[in-house]
């Protein structure tokens, strides 16, 4: 097992090897029990494969409040650490394997989006969207990409989120809590409508709006003359009439 120096305190680190002995260890204990679990695996060398997935995490890496910790989240989350992660509305319930024999418990807690903000980004993301069964399958079409993050996009603030553990590290974001904030991008990768489950938006908004757009661009083409349309000696001199 390696060491770390952190202030004045000597802290032990597991290998990788280590955490996932343990985590294989905790998820049969826990299953056993009758538990239902839903445990993050990450395959292959990145940890996120969507565009989303890929925003999540960068939009995490762009804050320096958690420079510091999401390395070790990130290793953490590679490892399969994770042994549960859980996406409701307005938060993420997960365990998180540590040095210890019993996994941690991680609460995430992500501020509800205001009801003018709410409309904002559901209307916007309603006139990007062409392919409806495209979003209701799963899959963000790239325009939409730039709705997520800024100011007024999806992707949460720092002082949105809170989060606790029940870990004896007393940083702000411990490796814990950063390996559940990426597991969140992996778990967003095979779900991507979780998301808005967790900012508490109603996919059924979605979908109204962008059916009322569609029906509203229908009509509007409706009203305009077609250049198909044949003139009436048009179709005399096409039949030989006249």
């Amino acid at each position: 097992m390696s060491k770390y120096w952190d202030s004045s305190t000597r802290y032990s680190q597991p290998t990788a090897s280590e955490i996932r002995q343990k985590s294989a260890a905790s998820r049969k204990k826990e299953q056993a029990k009758g538990k239902v679990l839903e445990p993050v695996t990450v395959q292959g060398r990145t940890i996120t494969k969507s565009w989303w997935g890929q925003a999540w995490c960068e939009n995490l890496e762009r804050y320096a409040d958690y420079e510091s910790r999401l390395d070790r989240g990130k290793r953490y989350i590679r490892t399969g650490a994770v042994i549960d992660l859980k996406i409701q509305k307005g938060k993420i319930l997960a365990r998180v394997q540590g040095t210890r024999k019993t996994p941690y418990k991680v609460e995430i807690r992500i501020s509800p989006l205001s009801e003018e903000k709410c409309q904002s980004i559901i209307s916007r993301c309603g006139k990007k969207i062409e392919n409806l069964e495209e979003l209701l399958a799963g899959n963000f079409p790239e325009e939409m990409k730039e709705l997520f993050q800024g100011k007024d996009g999806l992707f949460p603030t720092p002082i949105e989120i809170s989060f606790t553990c029940s870990c004896p590290d007393w940083a702000l974001l411990c490796k814990h809590v950063a390996a559940a904030l990426y597991g969140v991008g992996v778990r967003l990768d095979e779900q991507p409508l979780l998301f808005f489950e967790l900012r508490g938006i109603d996919v059924g908004r979605f979908i109204d709006v962008t059916l009322a757009n569609k029906v509203e661009a229908m009509l509007a083409n409706a009203e305009k003359p077609s250049s198909r349309i044949m003139e009436e000696d048009e179709v005399k001199g096409l039949f030989g009439v006249l």
